[in-house]
């Protein structure tokens, strides 16, 4: 069963962690007990927000929205609504402290208890759901919150506390049915819309935020499922005191009484704020009355909008004329009022900042927790590895079979050159199947990183890690098939020398979707420049233009950092260094080296065409290593700097 509070409502609470009627010293001291507690933040207000950006054609300031304020107090649920364009997602971003809009400028205050709080605080105590679920498919319901769970609470949260926790939200939302149900990707089926909404608003509430930020909760959503997932918003705000800001856009009328206020904008101004329970009167009063058997969230909608209708100026009037009037309104100077009141009490109250040093868990803990996700994801979403595997396999049997049982003669050099080649590019080129289960990662780290749990840092290293294994497994089968197929150097130290140049190749060229990725988060942009990158890197390797005679600004600018030239060089030593081939009839050599009298070519002297040397193995793969260390870590500045 739930825990219940003294209204018989469920709360997140549970019995382990709830505050007792007299001070325990030993519960005060835990910090698990200090995280939960959701008293510190009794009322959140803001006032005179506003926020502006250069016009792209008349260079000019233009105002995404004005002069907005407004106050909300613990346990309220808030809807943000408004014509399309009107600015709630630039206010909800402002309120929540994160990027309002590309080169925008920022003005006014948000306060809690009547207090400034730092970015760094606010951060701690608050959460975000966007409009777009930002779910891993390839977990599931439970495992989702799980490592909601393993990313963001402290280790003095036991394993029992945080399943309790986690079974409390899935019966809190009605997914407990759906908890071993996987979420969904384009190839599996999973849970349904409505549920995957209750399930991102489940994963942000495992840590109790005291402030709750909810983008378009009900967006594509049937009025049916809008209204489960706001009364479960409802009634986890009011049994929690967690205060709830939506935007919603068009919602039903029993979806819209569930909130508690309402923000009314229109052109990035304040038509009305304030209950729900005052609409009617207040509208009435501005000569706007609302029509009996109208869904008045409709009938606002439509008078504060203005892009549409053949009076078009008619409805800018009429929007200008509601918006001045809420200006002058006694509702709008009591809420000024009210600000102003809660500051100056605050003032006067040296402990009115109740915000409690919530713990995050540490680097380590937090890669682990990534690392565990990811090998999860890798082995159950075909789209990450399994489909990369059967691509590559098929390569392999098509490479083994056209290269089929070359024999040590001079006619077969070319076809183990052309080979070699074939294996290490196109194997290389094939890591563009990354860029869409890399996007996946990226979306989720963009979410978890936004709402405070982690940077950079964990991101990258666990998924750096957790490719490696999957990375040798693909490079040992594709070789296993086509090595011994095209009668490469027959000898196991050549073979695994050849995994290992065929491992760092792929290893190369996964840091590359990665580096790209980061920066370009877009499937189309990311996987067109993926695929020029490595038709550059095959241009310039040196199996199509030796390195003797390229070109040398595509040489000394190109193919020294061209991470596929050095997997060629490598394979290439590898083949021919130590193995000789047959003249064939007549004697005539086509590489004249020490071995011409016996009718047979040295295969150093296929090298020495190419400009190789060996004995470079090592400084080979150092070189490799490095370029995949730079690769990692310009994605790691691409992530960092770019904050969406």
């Amino acid at each position: 069963m739930l825990p219940r509070n003294e209204h018989n409502q469920p709360t997140l609470v549970d019995e382990t962690r709830a505050r007792p009627k007299a001070p325990d010293p030993d519960l005060e001291r835990n910090e698990d007990h200090q995280f939960l507690m959701n008293r510190s933040v009794r009322n959140f207000s803001w006032k005179g927000l506003t926020v502006t950006v250069k016009d792209r054609q008349t260079k000019d300031a233009r105002e995404l929205i004005k002069d907005i304020s407004g106050d909300v107090q613990q346990g309220e649920l808030v809807a943000l609504m408004g014509p399309s364009g009107c600015g709630k997602t630039t206010l909800l971003n402002v309120l929540a402290r994160r990027p309002a809009a590309s080169g925008a400028k920022v003005l006014g205050d948000s306060y809690v208890n009547g207090t400034k709080v730092d970015s760094s605080a606010f951060g701690r105590m608050t959460s975000y759901v966007e409009q777009e679920d930002t779910l891993i498919g390839s977990l599931t319901v439970r495992e989702t919150l799980k490592f909601a769970a393993d990313l963001s609470l402290p280790s003095s949260v036991t394993k029992s506390q945080r399943i309790k926790r986690i079974d409390t939200l899935l019966e809190a939302f009605g997914i407990q049915n759906q908890a071993n149900t996987l979420v969904g990707t384009p190839i599996r089926k999973g849970i349904s819309g409505g549920q995957k909404r209750r399930a991102s608003v489940a994963s942000q509430l495992i840590t109790c935020p005291k402030i709750l930020f909810l983008d378009e909760p009900t967006s594509g959503l049937d009025s049916t499922a809008s209204f489960e997932v706001m009364s479960y918003a409802k009634e986890l705000a009011r049994a929690n005191n967690i205060i709830i800001i939506a935007s919603i856009h068009q919602p039903s009328t029993t979806t819209f009484q569930l909130f508690d206020k309402l923000l009314l904008l229109s052109a990035g101004r304040t038509c009305y704020f304030g209950p729900l329970a005052g609409i009617d009167g207040y509208f009435r009063e501005i000569g706007h009355p609302i029509p009996g058997s109208t869904n008045p969230a409709e009938f606002l909608l439509d008078i504060v909008s203005s892009d549409f209708g053949n009076a078009k100026e008619v409805a800018q009037e009429r929007v200008q004329l509601i918006q001045h009037s809420w200006a002058q309104s006694m509702e709008a100077d009591a809420i000024s009022r009210q600000i102003f009141d809660r500051f100056s009490v605050a003032e006067k109250d040296e402990s009115r900042v109740d915000v409690e040093d919530i713990v995050r868990p540490g680097s380590i803990r937090i890669t682990g927790a990534l690392l565990h996700r990811s090998f999860i994801k890798s082995y159950r979403d075909v789209v990450a590895y399994g489909i990369r595997i059967v691509m590559y396999l098929g390569l392999a049997i098509m490479m083994g079979t056209v290269w089929l049982r070359l024999q040590p003669t001079q006619e077969s050099i070319q076809p183990f050159v052309n080979a070699i080649f074939f294996g290490s590019a196109f194997m290389s080129f094939m890591a563009v199947a990354y860029v869409p289960a890399f996007l996946e990662d990226r979306a989720n780290f963009a979410k978890e990183r936004a709402n405070g749990l982690y940077g950079a840092t964990p991101f990258i290293i666990s998924n750096f890690l957790i490719g490696l294994p999957f990375l040798f497994l693909i490079a040992l089968l594709f070789s296993v098939i086509s090595y011994w197929l095209s009668n490469f150097q027959p000898t196991g130290q050549a073979f695994m020398t050849w995994v290992m140049w065929l491992f760092l190749d792929l290893v190369a060229a996964e840091s590359l979707v990665v580096f790209i990725t980061a920066i370009f988060p877009n499937f189309v942009i990311a996987l067109a420049l993926v695929a020029f990158a490595n038709g550059l890197w095959m241009s310039v390797g040196g199996f199509l233009v030796t390195p003797t005679i390229l070109n040398p600004f595509w040489k000394y600018v190109f193919h020294y950092i061209d991470y596929q030239a050095y997997v060629f060089q490598g394979m290439m030593v590898n083949e021919f260094s130590d193995r000789i081939y047959t003249c064939g009839t007549g004697c005539h050599c086509m590489y004249n080296t020490d071995l011409a009298d016996q009718c047979q070519i040295r295969g150093t002297g296929v090298l020495e065409t190419y400009g190789y040397a060996t004995g470079r193995t090592g400084k080979w793969v150092g070189i490799l290593v490095g370029i995949i260390a730079v690769y990692r870590l310009l994605g790691w500045i691409a992530l960092s700097l770019r904050k969406t």
